[in-house]
């Protein structure tokens, strides 16, 4: 029998409309300094700069309230230098076989190739695993048994927009990096059989020669409607 839903106080901090634009205000500006790098400094990032992160990408809506995501963060050299042959043997073989001309045309702009030394450089690697369905162990058998995760790619979809947010708001650089197909980070990192590589975020300080492609964003006149 389903368990009846328990409720507790609402803790919401309503704001003066002077503050409420101050705070919006502030955050987009902030955040329209966000920028995919790819050059990286070695330099290390205090831990607790990742696991604040982390905790705010855990406090994400999900469906059902499910939190179908693992976050595992990487420093070790030698896991991280596996990650970048997998990546880059994969990458290759994509870049040179898998992706149409359309596709190659598309990324020509940001100067995007196989080569990922940023798997290597930055000090923290995040890989985030989606949980394609759940696993509850028996209390008197110990058995394994799974169930269903509702809205899991739109849920961990969410959670990695908060975690880029915190990250880029502490000071740090960041890169999303799909890699195609991602199973080996499943096998390195050794992942249980309902997760799926999701994403890689290279974290840490930016190279002091870093540079970024000259990008424009879309106007707001041009992804907003207002009926």
């Amino acid at each position: 029998m389903p368990s009846k839903p328990v409720y507790e106080p609402l803790d919401f901090e309503r704001l003066d409309e002077t503050e409420a634009r101050r705070r919006s205000e502030r955050f987009a500006r902030r955040m329209s300094r966000r920028r995919s790098v790819r050059h990286f400094s070695c330099e290390p990032v205090p831990f607790e700069l990742i696991e604040s992160a982390v905790r705010v990408a855990g406090s994400a809506p999900s469906g059902a309230n499910q939190q179908p995501w693992t976050f595992v963060v990487v420093s070790d050299p030698d896991i991280k230098r596996e990650m970048r042959i997998a990546a880059e043997a994969e990458e290759k073989e994509s870049y040179e076989r898998r992706m149409s001309q359309e596709w190659l045309d598309a990324l020509a702009p940001l100067g995007t190739d196989w080569r990922k030394p940023h798997i290597e450089d930055a000090p923290y690697i995040i890989v985030v695993f989606r949980q394609a369905y759940g696993l509850r162990a028996n209390r008197d058998t110990g058995e394994e048994t799974s169930y269903r995760h509702y809205y899991s790619e739109e849920s961990v979809g969410i959670a990695v927009g908060f975690l880029l947010a915190a990250l880029h708001i502490a000071g740090l650089a960041t890169l999303t990096h799909t890699p195609s197909p991602m199973k080996f980070l499943s096998e390195i990192l050794d992942r249980p059989a309902n997760e799926r590589a999701f994403v890689l975020i290279p974290v840490g300080y930016p190279a002091a020669d870093a540079d970024v492609p000259a990008i424009s964003k879309k106007p707001l006149a041009e992804i907003m409607l207002r009926r």
